[in-house]
């Protein structure tokens, strides 16, 4: 599915956007998924009193309104258990719709052309649903409600994944504009692993950005970017007035370390034993509710590496 010079672009350059590569079938089962998720989270809020009547609202508006009354629909919605304490009901959600997306011919296609046959679907995953800028709280930090910070990809895992073979596959299910929010990238690899700092997020300590260099990267609904595990990345603020949603998935080589050995993978992809790829999202639904059950009861493990005394962190 990609070129030479693709490939050659991604080694290089540390990025690449392609379009048109999932088809308006799998886009709108997901939203028709997450549209029934919000509207039984919305009715139980509202009968609570805590949400205004929801018989006349859309899915956007529904998702504004929960937000202005602090009702927490991210974590229900997404796809990864979340990187602090887990409690024995944290919510998330796996279904028919999203593992179809994520299990798609042409997504593990572009994986398998840059990292090979044998790939795993790291867990390092997640939605992004981005309001306006003006609806977010003053204490609103979450880099999957607002603006992302400068980072890279490998660092946000554990040091034990650093000489991990990964792509981040970056799928856009509204368009991504320069006005709501897209991605930007500074181009280039060869710098390898930069200090990052615990800013508003894990972010590349400031005296090692230069954003004069910044590539903005617009990409349509259903298309992709995807990253190299070393090349700089942010978001722009969102100051449209709508939402923009994508999810981030991420695959690694399998049998290498997934940087996050404590939440569950599987094997998406196999030329060598195609019978232990996963073909039911029950399974993966079942691997991370399971997950939780033993996290909940067993200390913290922080999925952080950087320490804010560091010297470049002053």
């Amino acid at each position: 599915m990609l070129t030479d010079a693709q490939v050659t672009q991604f080694y290089s350059a540390g990025y690449l956007v392609v379009d048109d590569v999932l088809p308006c079938d799998v886009l709108g089962s997901v939203r028709a998924e997450y549209s029934d998720l919000l509207d039984s989270l919305y009715d139980g809020w509202s009968a609570e009193g805590r949400v205004p009547d929801g018989r006349d609202m859309d899915f956007w508006a529904k998702l504004s309104a929960s937000y202005a009354a602090g009702c927490d629909w991210f974590q229900p919605m997404d796809i990864s258990l979340p990187g602090g304490e887990i409690a024995p009901d944290t919510p998330m959600h796996f279904g028919p719709a999203i593992f179809d997306l994520v299990m798609h011919e042409r997504i593990l296609d572009l994986a398998e052309a840059l990292i090979g046959p044998e790939l795993t679907l790291n867990p390092i995953q997640h939605v992004r649903i981005k309001p306006p800028s003006p609806q977010l709280g003053a204490e609103e930090t979450r880099a999957h409600i607002t603006r992302t910070d400068w980072h890279q990809d490998r660092a946000v895992g554990l040091e034990e994944a650093d000489q991990t073979d990964m792509v981040t596959v970056w799928v856009a299910i509204t368009d991504a504009t320069l006005d709501n929010g897209c991605l930007q990238v500074m181009p280039g690899v060869d710098a390898g692993m930069l200090p990052h700092c615990p800013q508003v997020q894990t972010a590349i300590a400031p005296k090692f950005l230069d954003v004069d260099r910044a590539v903005p990267l617009p990409v349509k609904a259903g298309g992709v970017v995807l990253f190299h595990p070393l090349v700089p990345h942010a978001s722009l603020p969102n100051m449209s007035d709508g939402f923009r949603w994508s999810f981030d998935l991420r695959f690694s080589k399998t049998g290498q370390n997934t940087g996050r050995e404590h939440f569950p993978s599987f094997i998406a992809r196999s030329h060598v034993t195609p019978k232990a790829e996963l073909k039911d999202w029950r399974v993966w639904r079942d691997a991370w509710f399971a997950t939780r059950d033993r996290l909940a009861v067993n200390p913290h493990i922080p999925i952080h590496r950087w320490a804010s005394d560091a010297p470049y962190c002053a």
